[in-house]
């Protein structure tokens, strides 16, 4: 948790109440279900959290009014989101039925009514629209801005952030080029000074 306050702070009671909590839900959880890698897990708040929370490092989502989590496997990074940013509707959605129930688990004991959670395949997902679509290390870059285009709706405002931000690591140069697409591509090293975070992106397409 210091990891979190050393970036952003200062955190309302609420917050700071439901992300100390996340933790002991996720290690709850991954001795029923492994949600997440015994790794991982010991860098919880920064391979996961923080990781999640470097989007509204570089996005304004106060401008958003919803947002679709494709791909949200234990509820990242959608569960952090709506944490911070509980005027904001998240709806999370996986294909695999399991890790939906650990994350409507965790969305039921931290009481996030911004957050409805759905198994269901993003192609499969119908008539409904979000003004933004995010995702983590699900799919590639074409994949995801394929599932993603019948989903966001078309913002015109340039001050919301809309279409796709996909978060991603390692040399992408191959994977945009076979995209087709021009993202905006931000360096999560210029939000955090962890060592980690030193080839973590996030990518930005704003029209689909």
């Amino acid at each position: 948790m210091e990891l979190i306050r050393k970036y952003f702070s200062p955190l309302t009671v609420r917050q700071e109440e439901k992300l100390n909590e996340l933790a002991v839900l996720y290690e709850e959880w991954n001795a029923k279900i492994n949600v997440i890698s015994r790794k991982d897990m010991d860098h919880f708040y920064e391979r996961h959290v923080l990781h999640s929370l470097s989007l509204i490092s570089l996005f304004d989502f106060g401008t958003l009014g919803s947002v679709i989590d494709i791909g949200t496997g234990g509820g990242f990074p959608g569960i952090p989101l709506a944490i911070m940013r509980p005027q904001v509707l998240f709806h999370l959605i996986d294909a695999t039925g399991k890790k939906i129930r650990v994350v409507e688990a965790v969305a039921r004991s931290l009481k996030l009514d911004n957050l409805t959670a759905e198994h269901i395949r993003a192609e499969d997902l119908k008539a409904r629209q979000f003004d933004l679509a995010v995702s983590r290390a699900v799919a590639p870059l074409k994949t995801l801005a394929g599932w993603s285009r019948p989903l966001v709706k078309k913002v015109s405002d340039p001050a919301i952030p809309g279409g796709l931000i996909c978060l991603k690591g390692g040399d992408l140069s191959s994977e945009i080029a076979e995209s087709g697409y021009r993202p905006e591509v931000h360096a999560l090293s210029g939000c955090f000074s962890e060592p980690w975070f030193a080839e973590k992106y996030a990518l930005h397409l704003p029209v689909l």
